[in-house]
Formats: structure tokens, C-alpha cells, sequence
């Protein structure tokens, strides 16, 4: 399950607040069929969930499930992995911003400014680059 790239970049932003097909597509620059198998897989796996959010045509967002929730430290470390050993010139990709007060998740996963534990509910995907979290 987690062996393949565009799962793990999926799960990363669901969990990051990203639901929406078109969204999660923009995001990753993925294409659609590319995007609805892996979706597929991953929801029968039981990491992400499928809510239909409206009808005519029918329309889904996707959420992680308890499973899928238990990956997130383990991608917010790959994450912090990647922006310290393959820096870009324009900065991170993703930045992970603790809502309450705004500083940034740091190495072992807590606030750089006040030392709160973080997670997908007290965060926020603060990068200019990709959809905001809904």
C-alpha cells in the first residue's frame, strides 16, 4: 500500500486537508484515471474514505479514515525528510502551519513556536502553491 508514489502523495494530501478529486488532481498533477485507481485502491483498503458531497452529477470528496490517519507522522516525516535533503530554490513545496498559532511544524512534528503536538486536525497546509484546506 505505502510502496507506491502517487498512494502516498494522495494520503499526504487528504490528510492535509485537500478532499476534492479535481482538487487532489491540481494539486498533484496527476491524471484523472492515474487519480481514480489509486483512489479506488486506497479506499479499498480502507485508508480513505468516500462521501458523495453532491448529486447530478454525482460528486465525492475524500477523507481519511482511522487507518489511513495513523500514516500521518509517518508522511510528515518523509516530508521533513525531503525539504531538508532536496531543498528547492522557492522554498518547500508544502508547508505545515499549526492553526492556533501559525508556526510551522518542525522535526519531531510539533509547533517551531509553541511546542503543541501537531496533527491533521490543529494544522493546516500553508503552502501558496496548492488548493487550500477546506
Amino acid at each position: 500500500m505505502v510502496g507506491e508514489r502517487w498512494s502516498l502523495l494522495i494520503l499526504r494530501d487528504v490528510l492535509l486537508g485537500i478532499s476534492r478529486f479535481d482538487d487532489l488532481q491540481k494539486s498533484l498533477g496527476i491524471t484523472r484515471s492515474v487519480l481514480s485507481t489509486r483512489l479506488e485502491h486506497l479506499v479499498e483498503e480502507g485508508v480513505v474514505a468516500r462521501h458523495r458531497y453532491q448529486r447530478r452529477p454525482d460528486r465525492y470528496e475524500y477523507v481519511s479514515t482511522p487507518k489511513g490517519l495513523e500514516l500521518w507522522p509517518v508522511l510528515m516525516h518523509l516530508l521533513d525528510w525531503g525539504d531538508r535533503h532536496y531543498p528547492q530554490a522557492d522554498g518547500p513545496p508544502r508547508v505545515i502551519a499549526h492553526v492556533d498559532c501559525g508556526g510551522r511544524m518542525n522535526s519531531d512534528l510539533c509547533c517551531d513556536r509553541c511546542g503543541e503536538r501537531l496533527a491533521p486536525a490543529n494544522t493546516e497546509n500553508g503552502s501558496p502553491k496548492s488548493p487550500s484546506r477546506r
